[in-house]
């Protein structure tokens, strides 16, 4: 397993941040920091999304930052140029993944099926991220679907939050939770970093009373 992922699954969460201001991602980056959870995927959904990167990784050393739904090759370069040391996608795209191998660049593709699961053992990926995680089927398609493939471990995320966040991480398939609950959009368009530190403080106690 890449270091990189193996951080990610000391803390066993991963924050999913759609930014819309570049300029919102230092006081976002203090938050994540003093809710203890130094973990930072923010999303390729809008314009903002480079900068804020290239913001947060010369900011804070300390915080591990990545870029998710990421769809093309340029895409990879430009949040990789910007400072992204992991990449998350929402599908399984050949030349995105290959492209990251490629570079040694570390990357969980979005699989929901056995067959994208052999995509990515065929790549000599061990770490692969299960999406839409509820929608799919939740926890019991994540079970049954990894039964054969005991290598693989999963970041599912979808449709994840307080109410289910213990019933995934006590799956030991399961490596880390991805979710939006703690940095939601909108507390972040409003400036409400304090409230997004609680919440943080919040899911990372959630997760560290799974055994």
């Amino acid at each position: 397993m890449h270091d990189v992922l193996a951080r990610i699954e000391t803390v066993r969460l991963v924050p999913v941040i759609k930014i819309e201001r570049a300029g919102d991602a230092e006081p976002l980056g203090e938050a994540l920091l003093e809710g203890g959870l130094p973990i930072a995927e923010v999303t390729f959904r809008t314009d903002a999304a480079a900068e804020a990167i290239k913001s947060l990784a010369d900011c804070f050393p300390d915080l591990l930052v990545g870029a998710g739904t990421v769809l093309s090759v340029d895409q990879v370069a430009r949040a990789v140029d910007s400072g992204a040391r992991f990449v998350v996608s929402p599908g399984f795209n050949p030349r995105v993944v290959d492209y990251c191998i490629g570079r040694s660049i570390p990357i969980t593709p979005g699989v929901n099926n056995p067959t994208q699961i052999e995509m990515g053992l065929e790549r000599g990926l061990d770490v692969l991220k299960f999406f839409p995680a509820e929608a799919s089927g939740g926890m019991a398609l994540l079970k049954a679907m990894s039964a054969p493939y005991g290598g693989i471990r999963f970041i599912p995320t979808g449709g994840i939050g307080p109410g289910n966040l213990r019933s995934y991480l006590s799956f030991d398939r399961v490596l880390a939770c991805g979710g939006s609950w703690m940095v939601k959009s909108e507390l972040i368009a409003a400036g409400d970093f304090a409230e997004i530190s609680r919440l943080c403080r919040r899911a990372v106690e959630l997760a560290r009373s799974v055994e």
